[in-house]
């Protein structure tokens, strides 16, 4: 038999008789030919086919997409600002040095410079407030991720060439992108968390319709999420320390030398280190050797870069991008504002300034004032990594939110602090003692369980409170602006007593858990807020995708059906309404006939 021949012919045998004394024709239907064969084969149902398998198996990819997306956002933010506080941070010890700065770059000035860029990065976030919503609709969430972490990147960059206009200009663009890295990366994790609440429960009636979920249903998701972001991305202040463990340290003089002249140090200290020697060099690094390590940090923020580029997925899907941007740039500029008049938002206010004053207290004011003036400046980078290594891991305890009320956290965390607090306002460590180290790397690390608990506490409550998407990032841009205002304030302070500066720390703290303890009790009586209405969506543009009120595909007869329809099942309308004119215009079809007919009628 010839190929592509009547298949069931090969069923019949020589004799030509069905199997079973059956006619033929009667055994599996009609006769197909072998094209017809092949067709059915392609197109038809297979019987191994399980749609519910495959679905499953579908939403399993889409839920290992979300953490893909979760650890690369966190990775990525990780290592940016890791090379970003490690730079600044070698770069602030290299020209304090007198010798480095009259031998390299003489009359160049560079504690001008680093003033003035000091100045820029701590200054500029102060009118974040008024075009980050903006920046995050227009690029969208993950696009302004992306575009701030390429804006710290072109910072490691200038530093191949230190000038006046490279270092100044690069530290004013890091200052402008602080709020609207930090408002797009919380709004990305939080979003990330709903998704994938979303994909893990694809079968109920309220994903598969696209509609508001429940009250609390994303609660457990976000804590997860949040607590998995903080603990990657406190490794930063470990990461930020590698050019000092591996570099920096092989050049600085011991503590007898750069201490030398310190008397006082903890409560008792006034400014930043007085006393502290203008040498801490015993000899200088070689520029190619500066280079490489510039190199490395380019590198890593490149690396940075890719991760968010490549392996962070939307966080919006595309038709929500465009909704998001269409309620108007106007109204976009306001709703921030608007949203400061619900109480919850109002009542968070001092939490936020003071954790924006509690990270960069650390950083500065006891890592320098406690820590280098006793045990030296090359021992700094022990300390940050003691505070870096316990914030990373006592995230974790975050994760109680799930069994315990969301207060346990947030509180716990002020109550750490408060303790450290007013053990600082009475400790004076001796100048010049190694035997204080212990102490301070102890502090350092519960210190950072605090701080932990702190910002991790705070994400998860706000992504709690606030579960509409389209309100997100306006709920995130007041939260860090508010951080970055904090920052700026400690940057004013810096001449301050010791005691002055931990009387505020710890009057803000006071204050920040008052208020958020009144906040609460207002919500347990069931207190209404008052949020702002989100406009709906205007779109300049006409497709398939916008068709719900005016369906250019729709036939006249279509229309009248569904007139009738609407007549029927809403019963009869008011006189007034009936008499007046529809709304909805003609077809272009129609205008076209009208105007060919009125030409010719002419």
């Amino acid at each position: 038999m010839e190929a592509g021949g009547n298949v069931y012919e090969e069923a019949l045998g020589n004799n030509g008789l069905a199997p079973d004394g059956q006619e033929v024709g009667g055994v599996n239907g009609p006769a197909l030919n072998g094209p017809d064969v092949q067709l059915e084969d392609f197109v038809g149902a297979h019987g191994e086919y399980n749609e519910e398998e495959e679905e499953r198996k579908y939403f399993r990819r889409k839920r290992l997409g979300i953490i893909k997306n979760l650890l690369a956002a966190s990775i990525g933010g990780m290592l940016t600002y890791g090379v970003f506080l490690g730079l600044l941070q070698m770069q602030l010890i290299l020209h304090y040095d007198e010798t480095y700065r009259e031998v390299k770059y003489s009359n160049l000035g560079l504690q001008n410079i680093d003033n003035k860029m000091l100045m820029g990065i701590n200054v500029t976030p102060i009118v974040a407030l008024l075009y980050t919503p903006l920046l995050i609709r227009f690029f969208g969430t993950k696009w302004m991720l992306f575009l701030a972490v390429g804006i710290y990147a072109l910072f490691v960059s200038t530093n191949y060439w230190e000038r006046y206009y490279t270092l100044v200009p690069s530290a004013v663009a890091i200052g402008a992108v602080i709020v609207p890295l930090w408002t797009s990366m919380s709004n990305y994790i939080t979003r990330m968390a709903q998704k994938y609440y979303e994909y893990a429960n694809y079968k109920m009636e309220h994903v598969q319709e696209q509609k508001r979920a429940p009250r609390g249903a994303y609660n457990s998701y976000i804590i997860g999420f949040q607590t998995v972001f903080y603990g990657l991305f406190y490794l930063c202040f470990v990461w930020a320390q590698f050019p000092m463990y591996f570099f920096l340290r092989w050049y600085l003089y011991d503590m007898n030398h750069t201490l030398y002249n310190v008397q006082h140090c903890g409560t008792k200290s006034h400014g930043i280190l007085t006393g502290f020697n203008t040498t801490v060099l015993q000899k200088l690094p070689r520029s190619s050797e500066l280079i490489a390590v510039e190199s490395v940090l380019m590198g890593v923020a490149f690396l940075s870069m890719l991760l968010v580029l490549i392996m962070c997925g939307s966080a919006y899907r595309p038709t929500e991008e465009i909704d998001l941007r269409s309620i108007g740039w106007g109204n976009i500029f306001q709703l921030p504002f608007k949203h400061m008049r619900d109480y919850r938002l109002r009542h968070l206010f001092p939490f936020f300034v003071y954790s924006g004053f509690e990270v960069l207290f650390l950083c500065t004011g006891f890592t320098l004032n406690y820590g280098v003036c006793s045990i030296g400046l090359e021992h700094v980078a022990y300390i940050l990594t003691s505070y870096g290594l316990s914030s990373a891991v006592c995230s974790i305890f975050t994760l109680s939110m799930l069994w315990l009320p969301r207060q346990v956290p947030l509180l716990a965390g002020a109550f750490v602090h408060a303790v450290l607090s007013i053990a600082l306002f009475f400790w004076e460590p001796e100048a010049r003692s190694l035997a204080e180290a212990s102490m301070l790397y102890l502090v350092a690390a519960l210190w950072g369980l605090g701080s932990s608990l702190n910002k991790t506490g705070l994400s998860v409550l706000l992504g709690m409170l606030y579960e509409d998407k389209q309100r997100q990032d306006f709920i995130f841009t007041i939260y860090h602006w508010w951080q970055a205002m904090a920052i700026f304030v400690v940057y004013l302070w810096s001449g301050l007593p010791m005691k002055a500066k931990l009387s505020i720390l710890l009057a803000t703290l006071i204050a920040a858990v008052l208020s958020y303890l009144w906040m609460e009790r207002k919500v347990v009586h069931l207190i209404p807020h008052r949020l702002p209405k989100i406009p709906k969506p205007r779109h300049k543009m006409r497709g398939y995708r916008y068709l719900e009120d005016e369906n250019s595909d729709e036939t006249d007869s279509e229309r009248e059906d569904e007139g009738k329809e609407s007549d029927s099942s809403e019963g009869e309308a008011p006189a007034d309404q009936q008499d007046q004119p529809r709304r909805r215009n003609r077809c272009a079809y129609e205008q076209a006939l009208g105007e060919e007919g009125g030409d010719n009628a002419g």
